[in-house]
């Protein structure tokens, strides 16, 4: 059985999720069909293990992904029949494959009118609170997932994964500032995340557009720097950092500051930028031929950002994430 199993198909490349649902089949014929639901029984069970039921549910998110909807209720049914129906996790399982089984907005409307009768009755149900947030979502109701966000993090205000969500449905309306905020609750709760201090960089990267250009860049910059302190082969960290020093030097004669106490960063001077851009370009340039190559350690980058370095390093131009 493959250990990737062990992963969150979210995380996992499309191929990868449509190997696991074309193994399903064959996963469900030789996995246990039933276990008890007595606690004493299962500690007895030989064939109990905390990995086959976090297989189940990956192996169901991924069929799910492809359109195997029979093996994913088949996957969902013996996490029923292990944990019963009234367990929270199991709820929102449920509840999101009926979302991804449903065939019109009526139908969707009828999984959102079970969700907030559940809430109704026990509020604190934090799996299906995220699970109409983003059904509400998924169907463009934006203002009301963003109200369900907050009203969730007003019961748990240290959940990263819903500041994470809020923070990329304000960034989606141009709320800059506010996606900025919750996008700083995210690095309060996982400060050693290098994802998230590249993702924050990526937002005020966006921002410095519209306004307070050169706080917002120098900012971004110590935040695109943390990143590929943290990851030293993070393509994104490198690519932000790269756009960053581009931006700042195409600046009328960028002048190093000296910081203040009103200042969270100083300007860094044309000469330090200068090398930033070389260390970002030469990693930049290591990462795509590397993994052009095919080298065994340097696979596993998407490759539409490979595309998008290979691009930049063609160009030295200013680009747009995405």
């Amino acid at each position: 059985m493959s250990s990737s199993l062990l992963h969150p198909p979210s995380h996992l490349p499309p191929a990868t999720a449509s190997r696991h649902s074309q193994q399903a089949p064959g996963i469900l014929e030789n996995s246990p069909g039933a276990i008890s639901t007595s606690i004493l029984q299962s500690m007895l069970s030989t064939s109990e293990t905390q990995e086959l039921w976090t297989v189940y549910e990956n192996l169901m998110l991924s069929c799910l992904r492809t359109g195997d909807d029979d093996s994913a209720h088949q996957c969902l049914g013996r996490l029923v029949n292990r944990f019963g129906n009234d367990n929270e996790r199991i709820m929102a399982l449920k509840g999101l494959l009926k979302e991804a089984t449903a065939t019109d907005n009526a139908s969707l409307n009828l999984v959102l009118q079970e969700y907030e009768q559940i809430l109704q009755e026990n509020p604190p149900n934090l799996p299906i609170a995220k699970r109409r947030a983003a059904l509400l979502r998924s169907m463009g109701r934006i203002p009301e997932a963003v109200n369900a966000l907050n009203s969730l993090l007003d019961m748990s205000p240290t959940d990263a994964e819903a500041w994470a969500e809020l923070a990329d449905l304000y960034l989606a309306q141009g709320l800059y500032s506010q996606a900025i905020f919750a996008q700083e609750e995210v690095l309060v709760l996982q400060p050693n995340a290098w994802n998230i201090h590249a993702r924050l960089g990526e937002m005020l990267l966006m921002a410095a557009k519209t306004s307070d250009a050169s706080k917002r860049l120098t900012e971004a910059l110590k935040r695109f720097c943390r990143s590929v302190e943290l990851c030293d082969n993070y393509l994104r960290g490198y690519y932000g950092l790269k756009l960053t020093v581009q931006q700042l030097l195409s600046e009328p004669s960028p002048k190093a500051s000296k910081q203040t106490e009103s200042e969270e960063w100083a300007i860094p001077a044309s000469s330090t930028l200068q090398k930033l851009d070389e260390a970002a370009t030469e990693k930049l340039a290591e990462i795509v031929r590397r993994n052009s190559a095919g080298e065994k350690d340097w696979q596993g980058y998407a490759e539409a950002e490979i595309e998008a370095a290979r691009e930049l390093l063609k160009s030295r131009s200013t680009a747009t994430i995405r």
